[in-house]
């Protein structure tokens, strides 16, 4: 029973953290292009490399 008093504030903290990354990731613009990068490996790149 003692182990609820530290995991059920953990657990909530933990939830909280998560979103709060969710959201500063979001704001920040982490996911705004979700198609460019899956398109981009379908162009072909002729350059030679040096």
């Amino acid at each position: 029973m003692e182990s609820l008093y530290l995991l059920v504030p953990l657990s909530i903290a933990l939830v909280f953290g998560a979103l709060w990354v969710f959201f500063k990731a979001s704001d920040d613009g982490q996911f705004e292009d979700l198609e460019g990068p899956a398109l981009r490996i379908l162009h072909d790149d002729d350059t030679p490399l040096r």
